[in-house]
């Protein structure tokens, strides 16, 4: 099965208030060294695989840079990273490439670049139309900002453009949340994301909210129940103008789904390479090396959801989040799964898609026995109205969709430690 490829570049203009990823703004001095780092470790491909214990195929039928900001590299580093790529990899006719852009820093060069280089996709981090509310959190850009590179993305012959929207930023109402919407739409973007806004310590919005405070306008964060109407308003609009919701947070005009992210969510390989990049491949087989959790440390493999619970199905694997441990080739973290972690997988990830999970697939990849496990979750989750089934196939109801983390909680046994790449 093809791989999908992602790259991670942690740079941005500045820090937004609301983010919790690991990226920074930093001198562009790093960005050489940056670059030449992940180019050695795309060379070096199969060896981690084999290392990892997975199994490495070197066709792509995805590739995605993400952020912070791609396009703050200049067009020299982001071609050496393009054709490192096709050097180490088999890039199949018709494969999605993703760039994620920040709006204003699409300088005509680069779109150049990706014209001759064969990005076809574009991420614009919005956030919102609405210039109060995108900086009041640290965004640099106004409305027309993004209507411009939409325009000249489009006359460069990209028009597959996703568009990030979050609701919850400081200042956002009702009002103001269908002027980003109406804005969204009228651009007739093929792909919009709507993300809830993250509360929690890894930000410094979400520390201020938590602590109470005023700092990062957090006095003015609507609540919660005024979020979750924000999203239901955005999942019917939406819905309207003909871009159909097919993932929690994901909406799509027919044909223009996302292939990269619906391998996260379908349990397809990919490899991640940068700072915090995270990667899932096929196991190759048991391990009696007697490694753990990076390149030959000592020690039993160690599987997510404990041993003795089938054989291996996959590995999992991530790169440090600090950029000094990943320049100075700080050890991954790795992560074995058992068969009953991947059916909890099947389970959690299958169910953020709109289409759902099919119980008749998963009971011939697992067993019926396994899956009859879950009779009595599936059972209450329908009866609180958090799910339904249409013959074999269960899916989230709107309700669910709202408390999806409650959803999936109950269908792990233990951590199963893992991360989705593709963020707003």
């Amino acid at each position: 099965m093809a791989l999908g490829l992602y790259i991670s570049v942690p740079f941005c203009r500045t820090k937004c208030s609301y983010c919790n990823f690991a990226s920074n703004v930093l001198p562009k001095a790093v960005f050489e060294q940056y670059v030449a780092r992940v180019c050695q470790d795309l060379a070096q491909a199969p060896a981690v695989a084999e290392e990892m214990g997975g199994q490495f195929e070197r066709a792509l039928d995805s590739i995605y840079f993400g952020g912070g900001t791609p396009t703050l590299l200049d067009r020299t580093q982001l071609e050496r990273l393009l054709f490192t790529i096709s050097q180490n990899f088999e890039i199949q006719p018709g494969a999605e490439v993703t760039v994620e852009c920040a709006p204003g820093t699409l300088a005509p060069e680069i779109i150049d670049v990706f014209n001759r280089s064969g990005v076809n996709r574009v991420s614009l981090g919005v956030q919102s139309l609405v210039e109060r509310e995108a900086a009041s959190v640290g965004r640099l850009h106004t409305s027309e900002t993004v209507f411009d590179d939409i325009a000249r993305l489009r006359s460069g012959g990209i028009a597959n453009i996703n568009l990030d929207l979050i609701a919850g930023l400081p200042h956002q109402s009702c009002r103001s949340w269908r002027t980003s919407l109406d804005r969204a739409i009228a651009t007739q973007v093929p792909h919009m994301s709507v993300y809830m806004l993250e509360v929690d310590e890894d930000s410094r919005l979400g520390r201020e909210l938590i602590a109470g405070g005023t700092r990062y306008h957090a006095q003015v964060v609507p609540e919660e129940d005024e979020v979750a109407d924000f999203y239901r308003m955005a999942c019917e609009q939406l819905q309207n103008a003909g871009v159909e919701q097919y993932e929690i947070s994901n909406f799509a005009r027919p044909g223009y789904e996302s292939r990269h992210n619906l391998k996260y969510w379908s349990r397809q390989p990919y490899l991640g390479f940068g700072v915090d990049a995270h990667s899932m491949l096929a196991a190759a087989g048991p391990r009696n090396d007697g490694s753990k959790d990076g390149f030959g440390a000592a020690g039993q493999p160690e599987l997510a959801g404990g041993a003795g619970r089938g054989g291996l199905e996959a590995v999992r694997f991530a790169t440090p989040d600090s950029l000094d441990d990943y320049l100075a080739a700080a050890p991954a973290k790795r992560t074995f799964i058992d068969q009953q972690a991947a059916l909890e997988e099947a389970f959690f990830l299958g169910l953020r898609l709109n289409g759902g999970a099919d119980l008749a697939r998963i009971a011939a990849d697992f067993g019926i026995s396994r899956v009859a496990a879950f009779r009595p979750t599936l059972a209450e989750l329908i009866a609180a109205g958090l799910m339904e089934q249409q013959e074999t196939r269960i899916r989230l109801t709107d309700r669910g969709r709202l408390l999806s983390n409650e959803v999936f909680e109950r269908f792990l046994s233990l951590p199963c430690h893992m991360s989705l790449e593709a963020n707003p």
